[in-house]
């Protein structure tokens, strides 16, 4: 009988890691869009504009200082450093803005030159039209990480035979403010949060099956959310919050016959802000 469970429990392990190496997709794995969140769904749901306005967004650094905790490399950090890009991306989405380029400005002005070169060249007249001048500039940054807000898990083990779990949670802080060029002033200001769950399952097996025979088997699972996922859907967030607001402050408005109350920005306009 001892064989045969040893047989038996030496199956189901084997069973579970060719599972595990192939129910993954880890060989081969075909690249996909990036999967958005519920946050997306809102920002390309708000109700059209009275009228597009032009932003231009420099930079949206990482403010945080973190870097990734060991054994990862002292030299990477713990979130993106591309959230201007991620910025520029919802502010296209959300269909109140036209993002006009600035981080790459150098190379822009640079192949114009090309072109008016080009013009200069063959005689003809330069009809390269002037770059547009945004009406409100963004800036903002990531300004917190904090890991291990909250930790916790839970086990069990009976004659050798357990399983457990447990899980973090971090938290990533987004700040993104609104400035009028030609004054300087702080039109609008939000700061959105974003928590990181990770968890972790386990269930192993240790046990003596004869005098001389040990079986010891283990298998788990780990979850980690991607940081630069939450990010993104915090900086979407930030957006939708800032629409939000100007609308309410009568900064940008909404197209005619639109009621603020009936839309998604009305639910983020009375969403509660959580005490401490």
């Amino acid at each position: 009988m001892k064989i045969i469970a040893s047989i038996v429990i030496a199956g189901l392990l084997s069973g579970c890691a060719g599972m595990v190496a192939t129910s993954e997709n880890l060989e081969g794995a075909q690249a996909t869009l990036t999967p958005r969140g519920a946050t997306y769904q809102d920002l390309v749901s708000l109700p059209p504009p009275a009228g597009k306005i032009f932003v231009s967004v420099y930079d949206f650094r990482d403010q945080t200082g973190q870097y990734r905790p060991a054994p990862a490399s002292t030299f990477s950090t713990a979130v993106t450093q591309g959230a201007a890009a991620m910025l520029t991306g919802a502010l296209a989405d959300s269909g109140w803005f036209i993002p006009l380029e600035r981080v790459g400005l150098q190379n822009l002005l640079t192949e114009r030159r090309i072109i008016r070169a080009e013009f200069e060249r063959f005689g003809q007249p330069d009809t390269l039209p002037s770059l547009r001048a945004a009406s409100v500039m963004l800036e903002g940054g990531i300004i917190a990480y904090e890991s291990n807000i909250r930790t916790g898990g839970a086990g069990a083990e009976y004659f050798g035979i357990g399983a457990s779990g447990q899980y973090q949670v971090d938290q990533v802080t987004v700040n993104l403010r609104a400035v009028e060029i030609s004054t300087g002033e702080i039109l609008a200001n939000v700061t959105t949060t974003k928590t990181i769950y990770s968890k972790e399952l386990r269930a192993g097996v240790y046990r003596f099956i004869d005098f001389r025979r040990l079986l010891e088997a283990e298998a788990g699972i780990t979850t980690n959310e991607p940081v630069q996922l939450a990010v993104m859907s915090a900086i979407e967030s930030a957006v939708i919050h800032l629409i939000a607001r100007g609308v309410e402050n009568r900064l940008w408005n909404l197209s005619p016959g639109t009621n603020l109350q009936d839309t998604v920005l009305g639910d983020y306009l009375n969403e509660p802000i959580p005490m401490l």
